[in-house]
């Protein structure tokens, strides 16, 4: 991706990513999802413009003639007819015109804020679209134990770790693939590097010091690639484990339990919290920082996913929908 900011951006676009990827310390994925928002937006910009033909195929209008007075001159007015255009044309889905909106905001934020390229910011009072509110799927205690107890095979250790650190830490799929030896202190606390490379420590339970220590016994130490010595979990071609293989075998085994349907490896990051949060009774704040969330809001959908569990308690009552008030 690195050599498609080279050959596709304006210059002003490839001094944005530099910014966002080494002074804020966003991921590469990250910034390519940025570099694939704007370069929507100033595809649709130079169609609706007329600075293509309307027959030019949309995905091969180029962008690296994109100027600076161009991005200034953009009103709000042509932002919301762009949304309009992912939506009626495009296809894209509320989440995926939220993004965008993200993208355009903070993309034009740094040329007026940081560093006053332009007078003015036309998309300052753009507003998501409204999202849905939906609470995250998890799997209950006892499906929990029952994945834990369904994971067999010659690499059941390896794979047993992983779903009891998923399941204990709440880690992200990239958090738990970067693991690395050094990463486990002689304290039984875990380094982990979350996402902007920022790290954060989380103590390690009984269960996860216990399933680390049986993989340890039995985890390749020859012929595995010079690169990836140092990485916790080894794929059988001796390499780190890598996101896609992770994802596989969590599906294998959820599928073990008929629980495949609508889970994924996410879900066990979302089952981690509401266990700690409903079972364990851990403060929101804690749980924040267990996470790696930036915002306490983020957090505070485990409270909601409770309320809701609670209203549905209350109306599963069999008294819930005799009325004798009118008798």
């Amino acid at each position: 991706m690195r050599m498609d900011y080279m050959n596709e951006c304006p210059t002003i676009l490839r001094e944005y990513f530099g910014y966002m990827e080494t002074i804020k310390g966003k991921s590469e994925k990250t910034v390519e999802g940025y570099f694939i928002d704007l370069r929507s937006f100033f595809r649709y910009l130079k169609l609706s413009r007329g600075l293509v033909s309307k027959d030019e195929e949309f995905e091969k209008i180029p962008i690296d003639d994109v100027t600076l007075e161009m991005i200034e001159s953009v009103s709000l007015t042509e932002v919301f007819e762009y949304m309009n255009f992912l939506k009626t044309v495009r296809g894209n889905n509320n989440n995926t015109r939220s993004r965008k909106c993200s993208s355009l905001r903070s993309f034009y934020k740094y040329l007026y804020t940081v560093t006053g390229k332009i007078k003015t910011n036309p998309v300052e009072e753009l507003s998501n679209p409204k999202l849905p509110k939906r609470l995250p799927k998890y799997l209950d205690l006892e499906q929990s134990i029952d994945l834990l107890e369904s994971v067999d095979g010659p690499y059941k250790e390896r794979d047993y770790c992983i779903l009891t650190l998923f399941l204990n830490c709440g880690m992200r799929l990239s958090e738990l693939v970067g693991i690395n030896y050094n990463d486990i202190r002689s304290d039984n606390t875990l380094v982990i590097t979350g996402k902007g490379n920022k790290q954060r420590m989380v103590y390690l339970n009984e269960a996860c010091i216990n399933s680390i220590e049986a993989y340890r016994k039995v985890r390749p130490v020859d012929g595995i690639v010079y690169s990836d010595r140092n990485a916790l979990f080894i794929s059988r071609n001796k390499r780190r484990i890598s996101p896609k293989t992770v994802q596989w075998l969590v599906k294998k085994y959820l599928k073990g339990i008929n629980m495949d349907e609508g889970f994924s490896v996410h879900k066990l990051r979302h089952t981690a919290a509401t266990l700690m949060y409903q079972q364990g009774g851990v403060d929101t704040r804690v749980l924040k920082d267990i996470l790696g969330h930036e915002n306490l809001g983020t957090t505070e959908i485990y409270t909601h996913l409770s309320n809701a569990q609670v209203k549905s308690a209350i109306e599963s009552n069999p008294l819930a929908h005799l009325d004798r008030s009118k008798k």
